[in-house]
């Protein structure tokens, strides 16, 4: 098997106190689309940060590339980042920047291209989302499906080999939702990318990705396919996949935990 291009091993999280993950570990494949879900407050999200290095394990550790990132000098996670693009839940748009400046920003802050070359990626990068012409526009004019198509074009705008998607279908309408999902899909594939997607769409994700990775209560508790983890025996894995009220992930513990990702 090839290594890895993520892999996290015996990673360990904690807030005060509190473990966030406790012994969490994860082989993502290159080329792969996955998935990272489980109900609110179990520390998805803070798997995103620690992968980019914005935070760091007590103990185990996050390789990119075979590289540790905790390891890293500032130098060196500066051009680790480089090669990650990330998508936030809302999109994160400059609200006072035109669609094209939005997209443009990371090349200006991290190439010497000139206009001209700019100029032609961004409206390839346009083009490849499906809003050729939209790049005047301000991001208040742009409907929710659309400004998460713009943030999609800016995460891939520097040809990154991972991207980190933090709930991209939240808020969108179902024809919204299939079209992002289409999109993410499409652009992984064309790019040859790995994107790593933090989720609480089960069925979305049924339909999207190649492998899914599921916490409860800060550990790893199934990994599979998501139409194998939508079946599977575990009690808490099937309340999760199939919606049940009943079982054992308590809201009132989760919310209890006091992590919000």
């Amino acid at each position: 098997m090839p290594e890895p291009i993520i892999k996290i091993s015996h990673l360990v999280f904690k807030r005060g106190d509190k473990a966030i993950l406790d012994d969490v570990s994860m082989d993502i494949e290159r080329g792969s689309i996955v998935a990272i879900m489980g109900p609110s407050g179990v520390g998805k999200t803070t798997i995103l940060r620690l992968i980019t290095g914005q935070l760091l394990p007590q103990q185990g550790s996050v390789e990119v590339n075979g590289r540790d990132v905790s390891q890293m000098s500032r130098r060196e996670l500066y051009d680790c980042r480089k090669d990650i693009g990330v998508l936030l839940q809302d999109g994160a748009l400059f609200t006072d920047l035109t669609v094209f400046e939005n997209i443009a920003t990371p090349l200006r802050e991290h190439t010497r291209l000139s206009e001209a070359e700019i100029e032609e990626r961004v409206l390839q990068k346009l083009e490849s989302v499906g809003l050729s012409g939209s790049q005047d526009l301000m991001p208040h004019s742009l409907s929710g499906g659309m400004a998460r198509r713009v943030a999609l074009a800016r995460a891939v705008i520097l040809d990154p080999k991972i991207v980190l998607f933090d709930e991209p279908l939240t808020g969108l309408d179902p024809i919204a939702m299939s079209t992002i999902g289409h999109l993410i899909r499409e652009t992984n594939d064309r790019l040859g990318l790995t994107s790593v997607i933090v989720t609480h769409n089960v069925a979305q994700m049924e339909k999207l990705v190649d492998r899914c990775f599921i916490l409860g209560y800060g550990k790893l508790i199934a990994e599979g396919r998501p139409q194998d983890l939508v079946h599977s025996a575990n009690p808490a894995v099937k309340q999760f996949m199939n919606g049940l009220v009943e079982g054992p992930l308590s809201f009132r513990n989760q919310f209890a935990a006091g992590e919000t990702a």
